[in-house]
């Protein structure tokens, strides 16, 4: 959201921007504030230990009432699919104002994969008044399920966001030295793995394959932040601590993260962004997902479907290392969201329409 953010802020004649936290992993969230240089007008301060997704959908949805009741807005902009997005979106519509869904259409076309996010990201189309999906193909989704007014393909502002911050931190050397243990002249495999549906039996897969991947290319290094989930660390700190060439380190912060993503050879992941986000730097993604939301990127060629099976992802991060025809091939694939323009864009379609 951030360059939507500075995007709207930007036109002092049309908008007045207020921006809404959730809380949510505090820990993470001040680093992207300060990074992206945006401050906050509300703060809901939904954290608790131990929530589950009752929590977190009713303490949002009662703390976002209590901000627009406050803020009194013309329409409220969404992004994504997580539980925050649902909720701002209803909430937006039980009080009968606007709603604007940025990233809107991604279909799994399975309710429990990505769980709960398939769900959520439904639910907010259903309730929205502008939708800006990241591709044509996210346009048809929704346009299947009838929802066929103000459908705008725009690209998605993640890619904005990585363009931005990637040029950022190239240009400061404090990055580099926050990974001095990395040998630039080995490859680097960037893995993250956190997906609740993940969890049990499939993150112990993904580990057995990245211990075999640490064994049979012991010049390669593999660098994992690890979630903070308590069952992610058990089983990622039981299968592959104390090897050499795996480096299990703290959740990154954006700037690290993206730095990390432009150094890396290529990523293993079962996260949704980083689908989009590597592909514009030319690394390869293996998603470690039975399904995704996001096939133009495997369509394209820029990822590739391992599903948690240890031989799938052992065989196609063997292939990228050993073959480089078959790394080249999706290095060099066209990235099919977007190319850095989406927040003007979609601000171009809000002046218009409000």
């Amino acid at each position: 959201m951030a360059p939507l953010i500075h995007a709207c802020a930007a036109h002092k004649d049309l908008f007045d921007v207020r921006v809404c936290l959730t809380g949510q992993h505090r820990e993470m969230l001040h680093q992207v504030m300060v990074f992206f240089e945006i401050k906050g007008d509300y703060d809901i301060d939904l954290m608790r230990p131990n929530q589950t997704l009752f929590d977190i959908t009713a303490n949002a949805l009662k703390g976002i009432e209590q901000v627009l009741n406050d803020a009194q807005p013309d329409i409220v902009l969404v992004q994504g699919d997580t539980t925050t997005a649902f909720t701002g979106a209803l909430a937006a519509f039980y009080k009968k104002i606007k709603v604007a869904h940025i990233e809107a259409g991604l279909r799994s076309h399975n309710k429990y994969a990505p769980y709960p996010e398939e769900a959520n990201r439904r639910m907010a189309s259903v309730v929205s008044d502008f939708h800006f999906a990241p591709t044509p193909a996210a346009a048809e989704n929704l346009k299947r399920e009838g929802i066929t007014q103000h459908v705008y393909v725009t690209g998605n502002t993640v890619i904005d966001a990585l363009l931005w911050g990637v040029e950022k931190v190239r240009a400061d050397k404090k990055y580099a030295d926050s990974f001095n243990y990395l040998d630039p002249s080995k490859k680097i495999i960037l893995v993250t793995g956190h997906r609740r549906e993940n969890f049990g039996d499939p993150f112990e897969n993904i580990c057995d394959a990245l211990a075999y991947l640490s064994d049979a290319y012991p010049n390669v290094q593999i660098v994992y932040p690890v979630h903070l989930n308590p069952n992610v660390q058990e089983v990622v700190n039981r299968k592959l601590s104390g090897r050499k060439n795996i480096f299990l380190i703290a959740p990154l912060e954006y700037p690290n993260l993206i730095w990390l993503m432009d150094k890396s050879y290529f990523v293993i992941t079962d996260s949704g962004g980083i689908q989009e986000e590597a592909p514009s730097l030319g690394k390869p993604v293996l998603v470690m997902r039975e399904v995704t939301e996001r096939m133009e990127g495997v369509e394209a060629g820029t990822a590739m479907l391992v599903g948690t099976d240890k031989v799938k992802i052992v065989r196609e991060a063997s292939r990228l290392l050993d073959d480089e025809n078959a790394y080249e091939q999706m290095s060099k694939a066209v990235n099919p969201y977007g190319t850095g323009n989406t927040a003007q864009e979609i601000v171009s379609l809000l002046a218009k329409y409000l």
